[in-house]
Protein backbone atom coordinates (compact mmCIF):
# COMPACT_ATOMS: atom_id res chain seq x y z
CA UNK A 1 0.00 0.00 0.00
CA UNK A 2 1.34 3.45 -0.94
CA UNK A 3 2.73 5.67 1.77
CA UNK A 4 0.35 8.30 3.21
CA UNK A 5 1.78 11.76 3.00
CA UNK A 6 2.41 13.85 6.72
CA UNK A 7 0.30 16.82 6.32
CA UNK A 8 -1.89 18.56 9.12
CA UNK A 9 -4.99 16.72 9.07
CA UNK A 10 -3.33 13.05 8.73
CA UNK A 11 -5.41 12.04 11.21
CA UNK A 12 -8.35 13.05 9.70
CA UNK A 13 -7.27 11.02 6.96
CA UNK A 14 -6.43 7.91 8.13
CA UNK A 15 -9.66 8.64 10.13
CA UNK A 16 -11.35 8.44 6.42
CA UNK A 17 -9.75 5.82 5.17
CA UNK A 18 -10.52 3.55 8.63
CA UNK A 19 -14.36 4.16 8.11
CA UNK A 20 -14.41 2.94 4.58
CA UNK A 21 -12.47 -0.30 5.73
CA UNK A 22 -15.05 -0.40 8.66
CA UNK A 23 -17.78 -0.28 5.60
CA UNK A 24 -16.42 -2.59 3.65
CA UNK A 25 -15.98 -5.00 5.76
CA UNK A 26 -11.87 -4.63 6.20
CA UNK A 27 -12.06 -4.28 9.37
CA UNK A 28 -15.22 -6.37 10.94
CA UNK A 29 -17.31 -5.73 13.44
CA UNK A 30 -16.59 -6.99 16.94
CA UNK A 31 -12.95 -7.45 15.90
CA UNK A 32 -9.92 -6.03 17.77
CA UNK A 33 -7.78 -3.50 15.98
CA UNK A 34 -3.87 -4.26 15.97
CA UNK A 35 -2.41 -0.93 15.68
CA UNK A 36 1.50 -2.64 15.09
CA UNK A 37 0.00 -4.09 12.29
CA UNK A 38 -2.93 -1.51 11.01
CA UNK A 39 0.18 1.13 11.06
CA UNK A 40 2.91 -1.10 8.71
CA UNK A 41 -0.15 -1.46 6.78
CA UNK A 42 -1.26 2.11 5.98
CA UNK A 43 2.45 3.55 5.94
CA UNK A 44 2.24 5.44 8.81
CA UNK A 45 3.44 5.73 12.98
CA UNK A 46 1.55 4.89 15.20
CA UNK A 47 0.80 8.48 16.92
CA UNK A 48 -1.21 9.84 13.87
CA UNK A 49 -3.42 6.24 13.75
CA UNK A 50 -4.03 6.54 17.39
CA UNK A 51 -5.34 10.11 16.79
CA UNK A 52 -7.71 8.75 14.03
CA UNK A 53 -8.22 6.12 16.56
CA UNK A 54 -9.72 7.96 18.80
CA UNK A 55 -11.56 10.43 16.64
CA UNK A 56 -13.41 7.42 15.21
CA UNK A 57 -14.05 6.33 19.34
CA UNK A 58 -16.13 9.89 19.00
CA UNK A 59 -18.26 9.05 16.77
CA UNK A 60 -19.23 5.77 18.00
CA UNK A 61 -17.22 3.66 15.22
CA UNK A 62 -15.00 2.37 17.36
CA UNK A 63 -14.61 1.17 20.90
CA UNK A 64 -11.96 1.12 23.64
CA UNK A 65 -10.95 -1.01 26.38
CA UNK A 66 -8.30 -0.66 28.85
CA UNK A 67 -5.11 -2.60 28.34
CA UNK A 68 -7.26 -4.52 25.44
CA UNK A 69 -7.03 -1.99 22.91
CA UNK A 70 -9.82 -0.80 20.01
CA UNK A 71 -12.74 -2.63 18.65
CA UNK A 72 -14.62 -2.09 15.58
CA UNK A 73 -18.37 -1.48 16.95
CA UNK A 74 -21.08 -2.78 14.67
CA UNK A 75 -23.55 -0.63 13.05
CA UNK A 76 -27.10 -1.19 14.32
CA UNK A 77 -30.71 -0.05 14.11
CA UNK A 78 -30.76 0.56 17.73
CA UNK A 79 -28.17 3.09 17.79
CA UNK A 80 -29.57 4.75 14.45
CA UNK A 81 -32.51 5.82 16.05
CA UNK A 82 -31.03 7.28 19.09
CA UNK A 83 -28.84 9.33 17.13
CA UNK A 84 -30.34 9.86 13.73
CA UNK A 85 -33.48 12.34 14.83
CA UNK A 86 -31.20 14.45 17.05
CA UNK A 87 -30.43 16.48 13.53
CA UNK A 88 -34.23 17.66 13.02
CA UNK A 89 -33.88 18.86 16.02
CA UNK A 90 -31.09 20.92 16.20
CA UNK A 91 -30.33 21.59 12.55
CA UNK A 92 -33.75 23.93 12.08
CA UNK A 93 -33.05 25.66 15.58
CA UNK A 94 -29.65 26.89 14.38
CA UNK A 95 -31.14 28.01 11.00
CA UNK A 96 -33.68 29.93 12.78
CA UNK A 97 -30.72 31.13 15.49
CA UNK A 98 -28.70 31.96 11.94
CA UNK A 99 -31.37 33.82 10.16
CA UNK A 100 -31.78 34.70 6.89
CA UNK A 101 -28.54 34.13 4.95
CA UNK A 102 -26.95 37.25 2.45
CA UNK A 103 -27.21 36.89 -1.01
CA UNK A 104 -23.36 35.63 -0.82
CA UNK A 105 -23.99 33.00 1.23
CA UNK A 106 -27.19 31.91 -0.84
CA UNK A 107 -24.79 31.76 -4.05
CA UNK A 108 -22.53 29.86 -2.38
CA UNK A 109 -24.75 27.25 -1.15
CA UNK A 110 -26.02 27.33 -4.76
CA UNK A 111 -22.99 26.14 -6.16
CA UNK A 112 -22.09 23.70 -3.47
CA UNK A 113 -25.54 22.06 -4.03
CA UNK A 114 -25.03 22.26 -8.04
CA UNK A 115 -21.97 19.65 -7.10
CA UNK A 116 -23.36 17.68 -4.78
CA UNK A 117 -26.12 16.69 -7.76
CA UNK A 118 -23.28 15.59 -10.04
CA UNK A 119 -21.36 13.66 -7.62
CA UNK A 120 -21.03 10.28 -7.84
CA UNK A 121 -18.78 8.98 -5.31
CA UNK A 122 -20.08 7.97 -1.80
CA UNK A 123 -17.13 9.76 0.25
CA UNK A 124 -17.63 12.89 -1.91
CA UNK A 125 -21.45 12.91 -1.79
CA UNK A 126 -21.44 12.56 1.77
CA UNK A 127 -19.17 15.27 2.20
CA UNK A 128 -20.71 17.88 -0.05
CA UNK A 129 -23.48 17.06 1.66
CA UNK A 130 -22.16 18.08 5.22
CA UNK A 131 -20.52 20.90 3.70
CA UNK A 132 -24.13 22.87 2.13
CA UNK A 133 -25.14 22.23 5.98
CA UNK A 134 -22.59 23.73 8.11
CA UNK A 135 -22.63 26.52 5.12
CA UNK A 136 -26.11 26.99 5.54
CA UNK A 137 -25.44 27.27 9.29
CA UNK A 138 -22.49 29.07 9.28
CA UNK A 139 -24.41 32.13 10.91
CA UNK A 140 -25.79 30.86 13.76
CA UNK A 141 -24.25 32.57 16.86
CA UNK A 142 -24.90 29.36 18.98
CA UNK A 143 -21.53 27.72 19.06
CA UNK A 144 -22.49 24.84 21.39
CA UNK A 145 -25.22 24.08 19.15
CA UNK A 146 -22.75 24.17 16.44
CA UNK A 147 -20.41 21.56 18.30
CA UNK A 148 -23.26 19.70 18.75
CA UNK A 149 -24.15 19.28 15.21
CA UNK A 150 -21.00 18.55 14.29
CA UNK A 151 -20.85 15.81 16.11
CA UNK A 152 -24.13 13.79 15.11
CA UNK A 153 -22.46 14.48 11.49
CA UNK A 154 -20.11 12.41 12.37
CA UNK A 155 -21.76 9.85 14.33
CA UNK A 156 -24.07 9.32 11.56
CA UNK A 157 -20.98 9.50 8.71
CA UNK A 158 -20.33 5.60 8.65
CA UNK A 159 -23.69 4.68 8.10
CA UNK A 160 -24.66 7.22 5.63
CA UNK A 161 -21.42 5.73 4.00
CA UNK A 162 -22.36 2.35 3.94
CA UNK A 163 -25.58 3.25 2.52
CA UNK A 164 -24.22 4.93 -0.32
CA UNK A 165 -21.75 2.15 -1.15
CA UNK A 166 -24.88 -0.29 -2.02
CA UNK A 167 -27.23 2.89 -3.55
CA UNK A 168 -26.92 6.78 -3.88
CA UNK A 169 -30.09 9.14 -3.39
CA UNK A 170 -28.34 12.49 -4.96
CA UNK A 171 -31.07 13.45 -6.79
CA UNK A 172 -33.17 13.40 -3.82
CA UNK A 173 -30.48 15.17 -1.08
CA UNK A 174 -30.07 17.90 -3.83
CA UNK A 175 -33.77 18.59 -4.72
CA UNK A 176 -34.58 19.16 -1.11
CA UNK A 177 -32.17 21.73 -0.59
CA UNK A 178 -33.62 23.31 -3.25
CA UNK A 179 -36.79 23.50 -1.38
CA UNK A 180 -34.62 25.04 1.35
CA UNK A 181 -32.89 27.42 -0.83
CA UNK A 182 -36.68 28.15 -2.32
CA UNK A 183 -37.73 29.11 1.25
CA UNK A 184 -34.85 31.24 1.71
CA UNK A 185 -34.79 33.26 -1.35
CA UNK A 186 -38.57 34.33 -0.60
CA UNK A 187 -36.93 35.56 2.48
CA UNK A 188 -39.39 32.62 4.59
CA UNK A 189 -37.11 31.84 7.32
CA UNK A 190 -39.85 29.71 8.91
CA UNK A 191 -40.98 27.82 5.85
CA UNK A 192 -36.77 26.76 5.30
CA UNK A 193 -36.29 25.72 8.85
CA UNK A 194 -39.39 23.43 7.64
CA UNK A 195 -37.93 22.04 4.70
CA UNK A 196 -34.68 21.51 6.55
CA UNK A 197 -36.74 19.44 9.14
CA UNK A 198 -38.54 17.58 6.59
CA UNK A 199 -34.50 16.94 4.61
CA UNK A 200 -32.95 16.06 7.82
CA UNK A 201 -35.97 13.48 8.62
CA UNK A 202 -35.90 11.92 5.45
CA UNK A 203 -32.66 10.01 5.38
CA UNK A 204 -33.55 7.42 8.25
CA UNK A 205 -35.95 5.30 6.12
CA UNK A 206 -33.55 4.44 3.43
CA UNK A 207 -31.37 3.72 6.20
CA UNK A 208 -33.49 1.76 8.33
CA UNK A 209 -34.45 -0.57 5.26
CA UNK A 210 -30.76 -1.18 4.35
CA UNK A 211 -29.13 -2.23 8.43
CA UNK A 212 -32.51 -4.68 7.95
CA UNK A 213 -31.75 -6.26 4.58
CA UNK A 214 -28.13 -6.29 6.18
CA UNK A 215 -29.84 -8.11 9.00
CA UNK A 216 -31.15 -10.62 7.18
CA UNK A 217 -29.26 -11.16 4.57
Amino acid sequence: MQKMQERPNLSESIAETLREMIVDGRLAAGSRINEVHLAAALGISRTPLREALMRLVSEGALTVQARFGFYVAPLTREELEQIYPMRALLDPEALRLAGLPSAERLRALTAINESLRKARKPADIIALDDRFHLELLADCPNRVLLDLIQHFIRRTRRYELALMRDETNVGNTAHEHDLVLAKLRKRDLRGACAALRKNMQSGKGPLVDWLERQASS
